[in-house]
């Protein structure tokens, strides 16, 4: 395989950033004009021949990264590695917030102005929206039924416990074989907040331990067609002394290391 340019970090909060929870009710026009300057650094990224790298943010980031994607690899194919879904809708949604609607927007649903961002509408087809991590449990049988109804391939945490390098490597081939460039969509809340308390939505004796988490990343960066990561939900106000995020840093680092590798 030939070497690759190093990811480039193209995108952050600031220091203080406001909560990352997007609220439906305050969202637009916010929201669609971040996720469009969101597209517009990605695509320059890439123009430039360099893997981008963006931190969030909640889970509405990767619309706009996806679109910025798209207009050089419309073949793409995201990696949805979250302890949620995001199949939630402006229709369906109690709670309004907006970041729990992100897979709901990639295939078209949702509010306008976030799902027809991209190049094409919808933004990905389900085949190529592989959803990883998520638990059973939390999601509820409702909406693994919806999963399934849509034709989403995935694998939940049930999947992945005890054998976390053998299923990110079954996933990974399984999207590779539909898409030709992948972005790693990470939310921090696939990680058991038992284990690991970083992300703004805990999610107690759920997902999977930090150390399988990070196995499974480094195998989705390896990958030859790795074109992008996403890391979402870090919450800082949940780390006093910095450890967690150091922790993260080196994890994210190491996922990174096999990307240049590869």
């Amino acid at each position: 395989m030939s070497r690759r340019r190093s990811p480039t970090c193209v995108g952050r909060p600031g220091p203080r950033a406001e909560s990352s929870r997007t609220w439906l009710a305050r969202s637009p026009p916010a929201s669609p004009c971040h996720a469009g300057r969101v597209a517009d650094r990605v695509a320059h990224t890439v123009a430039t021949g360099r893997i981008p790298l963006v931190l969030g943010g909640d889970c509405t980031i990767t619309l706009g990264v996806v679109a910025g994607l798209l207009r050089h690899h419309p073949g793409l194919g995201v990696l949805y590695f979250d302890g949620d879904v995001d199949l939630s809708t402006p229709a369906t949604t109690q709670s309004g917030i907006l970041d729990a609607m992100g897979v709901a927007h990639l295939l078209g649903d949702g509010a306008p102005a976030l799902a027809r961002l991209g190049p094409r509408y919808p933004l990905l087809p389900a085949e190529r929206l592989l959803l990883f991590g998520f638990d059973p449990i939390e999601v509820g049988p409702d909406t693994v039924d919806e999963v399934r109804r849509r034709g989403l391939p995935a694998w939940p945490v049930t999947t992945i416990r005890a054998r976390p390098a053998e299923a990110a490597a079954a996933a990974l081939v399984a999207l590779e074989r539909v898409a030709d460039r992948l972005l790693v969509h990470f939310d921090v809340d696939a990680i058991d907040s038992t284990d690991y308390p970083l992300a703004n939505f805990p999610q107690f004796n759920l997902g999977q331990p930090f150390d399988s988490a990070m196995t499974c990343l480094a195998t989705f960066c390896g990958s030859s067609r790795f074109g992008g990561l996403v890391v979402t939900e870090v919450n800082p106000d949940h780390d006093a002394d910095g450890s967690l995020l150091a922790q993260l840093v080196n994890g994210i680092v190491v996922a990174l290391q096999q990307t240049v590798r590869a």
